[in-house]
């Protein structure tokens, strides 16, 4: 799905929301999810300039969980340590989006160049 606008935003959340349903997540868990959803695409739009999330339920060892791609062709994150550092923000926000959104998930992929983009991958198991 394409995250251009804050529809997209908008979208994203919902679309992780019924898929974690789908999953029988607990609200807690639902919640987790939803809630790094909305800032991942948040940043998707307002950091990378807009770009797409793609969404799926996966298996795995026995586990099953959500997989939600969130990629941009933005201008990459020149320090990823210090971006995922909480307080630290690029823009006016609280500085909370990255490392928020990392210990609200079971796994947490950044890759990143400079110039060139983005891609954030996050996991949520069910439990």
């Amino acid at each position: 799905m394409e995250i251009t606008a804050s529809a997209g935003v908008v979208q994203a959340r919902q679309l992780a929301r019924a898929l974690a349903q789908e999953c029988r997540f607990s609200l807690v868990e639902q919640t987790k999810l939803i809630t790094a959803a909305s800032e991942l695409a948040r940043n998707t739009l307002i950091h990378g300039g807009g770009g797409t999330m793609t969404a799926r339920l996966v298996d795995e060892r026995g586990r099953r969980g959500v997989r939600l791609v969130f990629s941009d062709d933005g201008p990459g994150i020149p320090d990823v340590e210090l971006a995922l550092t909480d307080g630290w923000t690029s823009g006016g926000g609280m500085g909370l989006g990255l490392s928020g959104s990392r210990r609200l998930v079971d796994d947490f992929v950044l890759d990143t160049t400079p110039r060139q983009g983005t891609t954030v991958t996050i996991t949520k198991w069910a439990r």
